[in-house]
């Protein structure tokens, strides 16, 4: 979309313009955010010795990005990979020893410690897809009731069946008894 003759666009605007805009598969979409969400744990425990607060405020963006980013015909999965993403990324910053069932353990508390993050991000998400749908759902309703004005009525309609047969089939034949 450009600017009309004459008038300027933003600054915003052609920032934003400027951003990339892909469009991931529903699996696609599910693979950024957890890639995402583990480099982000990564990070948080070189960088922030483990902050809760970092990891949860750069999870907002990730499920929005993810909503965004995500094609029209898999709008639903977008929801429903990010809380997996966060699952998957708060691992690094969980803590927790004693083998396998010490870091699940720390993984299960602090998915339940960090529950508001987790829901924040999903009601982003949730939010965003749904803005989407309903656009997309408002544009096709547009083209139909378009298309629907610009099509003209049939000149030609196809003459009745005659009397006693169906349209297509042969006679019927009396039953023989």
């Amino acid at each position: 979309m450009s600017a009309p003759a004459g008038r300027p666009v933003p600054p915003a605007v052609g920032a934003l313009r400027r951003l990339p805009n892909p469009r991931l598969t529903g699996i696609g979409a599910g693979l950024f955010a957890a890639a995402a969400m583990f480099l982000i744990g990564c990070l948080d425990w070189l960088l922030f010795d483990e902050s809760p607060a970092v990891f949860g405020v750069l999870f907002l963006p990730v499920s929005a990005l993810t909503a965004l980013w995500v094609r029209p015909a898999d709008l639903v999965t977008a929801p429903i990979s990010v809380p997996i993403a966060f699952a998957f990324g708060i691992a690094p910053i969980a803590g927790g020893g004693g083998g396998l069932g010490g870091r699940t353990m720390a993984v299960v508390t602090a998915l339940a410690v960090h529950a508001g993050w987790l829901y924040g991000g999903t009601l982003v998400a949730g939010l965003i897809t749904s803005v989407r749908k309903v656009r997309l759902m408002r544009a096709r309703q547009r083209r139909l009731t378009q298309a629907a004005h610009t099509a003209r009525p049939a000149a030609v309609t196809a003459p009745p069946a005659p009397a006693g047969r169906a349209a297509g089939r042969a006679p019927r034949r009396p039953s023989q008894r």
